[in-house]
């Protein structure tokens, strides 16, 4: 069964029941939701969008883009997830590449883009946004328009309104939704890295997603009563086909507001980026008794923030989720299984069921699944991922070596950054740690610099330890103290070049 489907059928169990809390504190019944999406999917299609037509989709986390996006995919169309903020050139190479024939913004993001004022000023605030009302692909036609929020100068003409589609009819009878005879047909396009030359974009179905959200709901049992607190889009959906409740905190939220919407709403689950918890833990320190489940991912979880998350929320169980944009979840952690293993590696737990475990003679981890993406935009379909980590097995449990590409090379010792950084941030007044390599101009060969962030006494202390925590050939040439480590995207990855520049002689 599809992931649209579920989430319908689970809708038409408990109409009644809240499916949804808005930013701003506004409900969703599960019945209202059901009705909402069945509207938007009758009227894309009574519009004329058909079967495999790419949506471009430049909507903000909110309930109406959850309902936009499960209309589009109900119908049979694909979302498209390409930030439009990335810049002129790589926006165009990914319009390029995913040629879709469909827009659907914010009313406010196509005024942005095409009125000179707005375009003006969010250039001076860094953010060159694409002229979204003339989009162009070549050969594939004049582009539709769906727009979010009152219509406002520079919305297309001829736009179709997200209201407007909401008020539409919705068919009496259970509907055919798209996937139900296909499930292996496009339902997302998610780009994730490459250049303006070369874009890259994962391809999920709606059944490498389904699968994807039966692995976090066999893991993390949800159900009706439960509350997540998240504005994660693959934490929300299992959450509404258990059910359950999904609470969004509001855009741009700081840190205080969301520990404050957890406990005014009862949260039982929330899941947060490891940095995020960090900022949220300094605002409030200690979290609601009502959290069972605290969720860390999209970057690894240092050891000083699992301690602080396991001490703020005792009665919970914190869980760091292992997973990739191609295939996820693949293995979760808890906090308690991660800091007893600081000084192997980064543990990552056992791989979940289905998941399909493969270590290359390099130490390089492949991946296979049910939950794995159809593949890459433009490339042949993958039956089994290269996933650039290096790891090893402990038993039937999957440690974490580091990046094939953060390898160093000392002479004839391979160092592996991420063997080692876990068991230095766990030393006393390390609150992170990151290890790069700075070339020498002059001999070719590359200094080891280990940044930290902590007092200013650190480097003392740490050369007197650090022989008694890792290898001799991995001790650094210079301890470099930041007041903090640079991150880069919305899930504030550590940004390592940028970190070889701040730390070069």
């Amino acid at each position: 069964m599809t992931l649209v489907r579920r989430l319908l059928d689970q809708a038409a169990r408990t109409p009644e029941a809240v499916a949804l809390v808005a930013g701003d504190g506004a409900e969703l019944t599960y019945g209202e939701l059901r009705r909402q999406v069945l509207a938007v999917r009758h009227g894309l299609l009574s519009a004329g969008l058909a079967a495999g037509d790419g949506v471009l989709f430049s909507v903000r986390p909110a309930p109406e883009s959850l309902v936009l996006a499960l209309g589009v995919v109900a119908a049979g169309g694909v979302v498209v997830f390409a930030d439009p903020g990335a810049g002129p050139e790589m926006f165009t190479a990914r319009l390029r590449l995913a040629r879709p024939r469909w827009s659907a913004a914010e009313s406010v993001l196509y005024a942005g883009s095409r009125l000179r004022p707005v375009r003006a000023y969010a250039r001076r605030r860094g953010l060159l946004l694409p002229n979204l009302a003339d989009l162009r692909v070549p050969g594939a036609g004049p582009m539709r328009h769906i727009h979010v929020g009152r219509r406002l100068p520079g919305v297309p003409r001829g736009a179709l309104s997200f209201a407007d589609l909401l008020r539409g009819d919705v068919p009496k009878s259970a509907p055919q939704i798209a996937g139900d005879t296909d499930p292996d047909a496009p339902a997302a396009v998610i780009f994730t890295s490459g250049t303006t030359a070369s874009p890259r974009a994962v391809v999920h179905t709606q059944a490498s997603l389904a699968a994807a959200l039966e692995l976090f709901r066999a893991r993390l049992p949800l159900g009706p009563g439960d509350v997540v607190h998240t504005d994660q889009l693959m934490l929300g959906l299992p959450t509404l086909i258990a059910g359950a409740r999904w609470s969004m905190p509001p855009l741009f939220c700081p840190p205080a507001g969301f520990a404050r919407l957890m406990r005014e709403r009862g949260a039982t689950h929330t899941f947060c980026v490891p940095v995020h918890l960090a900022e949220i833990l300094d605002a409030a320190p200690e979290l609601p008794p009502t959290l069972r489940h605290v969720l860390l991912g999209a970057a690894p979880a240092p050891a000083a923030i699992l301690r602080r998350a396991a001490a703020a929320a005792p009665s919970a169980e914190v869980l760091s989720v292992y997973a990739m944009t191609e295939i996820l979840p693949v293995a979760i952690a808890s906090a308690e299984e991660k800091l007893a293993h600081l000084a192997s590696g980064d543990l990552l737990g056992v791989p979940l069921p289905g998941v399909g475990v493969r270590l290359a003679d390099d130490g390089e981890l492949l991946l296979s699944g049910p939950n794995l993406c159809r593949g890459y935009l433009g490339a042949d379909p993958l039956t089994e991922l290269p996933t650039g980590d290096l790891a090893r097995l402990d038993g039937d449990r999957l440690v974490l070596m580091g990046r094939k590409k953060d390898m160093l090379i000392r002479g004839k010792f391979n160092l592996y950054p991420g063997l080692y950084e876990p068991a230095i941030a766990a030393l006393p007044d390390v609150a992170e740690a990151a290890i790069v390599g700075v070339p020498d101009p002059h001999t070719g060969d590359e200094e080891v610099v280990l940044a930290v962030v902590g007092p200013s006494h650190l480097p003392t202390r740490l050369r007197r330890a650090l022989p008694d925590v890792i290898d001799h050939d991995a001790l650094p040439d210079r301890i470099v103290v930041l007041d903090e480590l640079p991150r880069a995207g919305r899930t504030r990855k550590l940004d390592r070049d940028r970190l070889r520049a701040m730390v070069a002689p």
